[in-house]
């Protein structure tokens, strides 16, 4: 069985501080996020108070502030809901679960080998709450997406368990707007209320052929999951990281922050645990000085050891900085090939063709993921059904 552990209003959560004097106070409030500084004036999560006057995650701050005045704006803290974040998944890892940690508090994992580790499938799912919590939701299903809507579902500590035929027939009366929670259908949504779609089950009913001519590949991913269709669990990939930070003090813009970052950089090439490794992929993160923080994701168009094209790829995306800073903070990723290994690449001939291919496999695969590079494996090239003939796999690292 597929479990999703799904934490109701995570980034909310973690801004308002949960489980602090703080948090309490604000129980029972009408909350927001406030929108980023310097982007587009939409509200983020929103409290159950807020949600029941109206106001909805996304939607513009003065339409929001009308249909409820006495909201209250809390700053996004991006650092603190990656540091929180990484230690529920490692903390779900820890009782053998493998994990596809999807977003911030949504994570999906098997049962299946688990179920024989602790002696049942009801001692699995009791391991994973005293692992993560007790605000957690756990709902399982034959698939992710199915499992998905059965945390939704939840309204207290009882996992809901969803199975075989079952499954289908449940997930068929679920709202369609459960479409949103994965990025490749969330587009989708709007126009298929617009005519005049409410439920997973009317989308059933449309067809796969009829969607996928309307709107492509994402309406054919939208037909399987309401047909309780889906791809088991990707499970993340484990990676050292290492962190490096700096109160910046007077130097909270321009060049003198441009000089921490390169204080940051040279600390973090000079760690011992890095062990002579490049760096493919590392985040740039903030903490502002007016509330709230800044993060950013940087991948390298090449695996790097260099500390002044390190800092000048980063210089770059500090300008994006909404607002001036109190600290800033630099975590490796992912790790490239020992800086030795980098002399292949300026080798000739087919070494340096291979060693170039190698190292475009690998930045695909930092920036969007495992799956991103296949490769074509010829299986019936007789077959008269095209999509027999050829199938894409993963190519082996």
């Amino acid at each position: 069985m597929i479990v999703c552990a799904h934490f109701p209003r995570f980034e909310l959560a973690v801004a308002a501080g949960e489980g602090s004097v703080a948090h309490q106070s604000l129980a029972g409030r009408a909350l927001a996020l406030a929108p980023p500084v310097g982007a587009e004036q939409r509200v983020g999560e929103v409290s159950g108070t807020a949600e029941a006057s109206g106001v909805r995650r996304g939607m513009l701050l003065g339409e929001a502030l009308a249909r409820c005045p006495g909201l209250m704006l809390l700053p996004a803290d991006p650092m603190r809901v990656a540091e929180v974040w990484e230690h529920q998944v490692r903390s779900l890892e820890s009782i053998g679960a493998g994990v596809e940690a999807a977003a911030p508090g949504l994570a999906y994992f098997d049962t299946q080998g688990l179920e024989r580790m602790y002696g049942g499938r009801e001692a699995t799912l009791t391991a994973a709450r005293e692992a993560l919590g007790s605000s957690l939701r756990l709902g399982g299903g034959p698939t992710r997406f199915c499992a998905l809507a059965a945390a939704l579902a939840v309204r207290s500590g009882r996992p809901l368990l969803l199975e075989g035929s079952r499954a289908r027939r449940w997930l068929a009366s679920r709202p369609i707007t459960l479409l949103g929670f994965r990025e490749e259908t969330a587009a989708l949504v709007a126009p298929l209320q617009r005519l005049g779609l409410r439920t997973l089950g009317e989308l059933e009913r449309l067809g796969r052929a009829a969607l996928a001519d309307r709107f492509g590949t994402a309406g054919a991913l939208a037909h399987r999951l309401a047909c309780a269709q889906d791809d088991p669990p990707r499970e993340r990939r484990l990676e050292e990281r290492l962190r490096e930070s700096m109160d910046v003090g007077e130097a909270s813009s321009g060049s003198a922050l441009q000089r921490v970052l390169g204080v940051l950089v040279n600390r973090l090439l000079a760690r011992r645990e890095r062990r002579g490794r490049t760096l493919r992929a590392v985040t740039l993160s903030a903490r502002l000085v007016a509330g709230g923080a800044w993060r950013e994701r940087v991948v390298f168009r090449e695996a790097l050891s260099d500390p002044e094209r390190i800092r000048l790829a980063l210089s770059v995306r500090l300008l994006l900085l909404p607002a001036p800073a109190s600290g800033l903070r630099l975590t490796v990723d992912r790790f490239g090939p020992p800086g030795s290994e980098q002399g292949t690449l300026l080798d000739q001939g087919r070494d340096d063709r291979a060693a170039r291919l190698r190292e475009a496999v690998a930045q695909m695969r930092a920036v969007a993921g495992s799956e991103a590079a296949l490769r074509a494996v010829c299986v019936d090239p007789l077959s008269r059904v095209p999509e027999r003939r050829v199938v894409l796999a993963p190519i082996p690292e």
